[in-house]
């Protein structure tokens, strides 16, 4: 049987809204908490990937880090998961610091890569039995807690297949099955459904609700999709290394304002200038739509047709989502930001002769 070593060895042994970059308050830490982070930072050169951010997590709790590729989610969940060492700040996950403890640290989290991290050359069975061993799962335990997760995420009838030749949802399911065996007192998903399809991607969220329900514990993830990050409790949106907000969902929304109205017309230009003049309002163009907020939208679209000097095309009036949060936060869609930020961290590592 070949196996592959694993990537986390075991080791022995009242919301709130933040603006950056004045997030660095040194009471911010005070009694227990699942995770606890205060003026958190990690420079890679002179390229600052995360910058002096400070959130705390509550037991139990669904807290999602929501930002678009390259603002710092991966570099702040590797340091928390202690597979990077901060730059500066403190972090404490289930009470044990992060760059003194990662030991202990380790020992009580549970772990789900964006990158498949399975050896998908064994069987399922065989993957979870390996983790069981060398997180020293007692033996007596291992089996019923193999049987317990593996029908959790309905992979018994798959039990003794190779991994490879599993679907990607599968895939998923069985590490989450995998991160959860040894009991963690908190459980960090990076990008847990990235590249998976919408019913999939429904399915795992299902796994994740019902495992918290049923073991109680902590859920810190890191998602760039919009609907996915409804699934928290609260919401910490990053963007350029800085924590920009944080609250429920329900909160963010509200703090957009109103409805959501995106107009297409014959003349954008002529339309943008009479939004801001005629009507007083703060319209952002995107993708050749313009966007802005009112208080009624259906009341205030029959005057928009009337006295809009250019011809309307279209009208969509929608209640506020999380990505209209973004745009109102950043100016722009979450999306377009593309891998910028993971350019700017390559180009700064080949410049230390390193690698991103």
């Amino acid at each position: 049987m070949t196996v592959t070593t694993p990537i986390l060895p075991a080791l022995p042994t009242s919301p709130v809204t933040l603006t950056a970059p004045a997030l660095v308050a040194p009471n911010l830490i005070i009694g227990d908490a699942a995770i606890e982070v205060n003026g958190l930072e990690r420079k890679f050169g002179d390229f600052v990937a995360v910058d002096r951010i400070q959130f705390r997590v509550e037991h139990g709790e669904v807290f999602g880090f929501l930002g678009p590729n390259g603002a710092g989610k991966s570099t702040t969940i590797k340091m928390l998961c202690t597979l990077l060492k901060p730059t500066a700040g403190a972090a404490r996950v289930n009470s044990f610091d992060v760059a003194t403890e990662p030991g202990r640290v380790r020992e009580s989290i549970g772990i789900i890569f964006q990158d498949y991290s399975l050896d998908d050359r064994i069987t399922a069975l065989e993957n979870l039995r390996f983790h069981c061993m060398i997180y020293h799962v007692p033996r007596r335990e291992r089996e019923t807690r193999i049987r317990e997760m593996l029908e959790m995420v309905n992979l018994t009838d798959r039990a003794n297949d190779r991994v490879r030749q599993f679907s990607g949802g599968m895939k998923r399911r069985l590490e989450i099955a995998r991160g959860l065996l040894h009991h963690p007192a908190v459980l960090f998903l990076d990008e847990p459904t990235v590249g998976l399809d919408p019913q999939t991607r429904q399915n795992i969220w299902e796994h994740i609700h019902e495992l918290r329900k049923r073991e109680g514990i902590t859920i810190f993830m890191t998602t760039h999709y919009m609907d996915e990050a409804e699934n928290c409790d609260r919401i910490a949106i990053i963007d350029h290394a800085h924590v920009i907000a944080l609250d429920t969902p329900a909160v963010l929304k509200a703090n957009v304002g109103g409805d959501v109205v995106r107009v297409r017309t014959a003349d954008n230009a002529r339309a943008l200038e009479a939004l801001i003049t005629d009507f007083g309002l703060a319209p952002i163009e995107e993708n050749g739509t313009i966007r802005f907020e009112v208080t009624a939208g259906d009341a205030f679209v029959p005057q928009l047709i009337t006295r809009l000097p250019v011809t309307v095309q279209s009208v969509d009036i929608a209640r506020p989502t999380l990505n209209d949060v973004f745009l109102d936060l950043t100016g722009r869609a979450i999306r377009e930001e593309g891998a910028e930020g993971n350019s700017r961290l390559r180009d700064a590592l080949r410049r230390r002769g390193g690698r991103a």
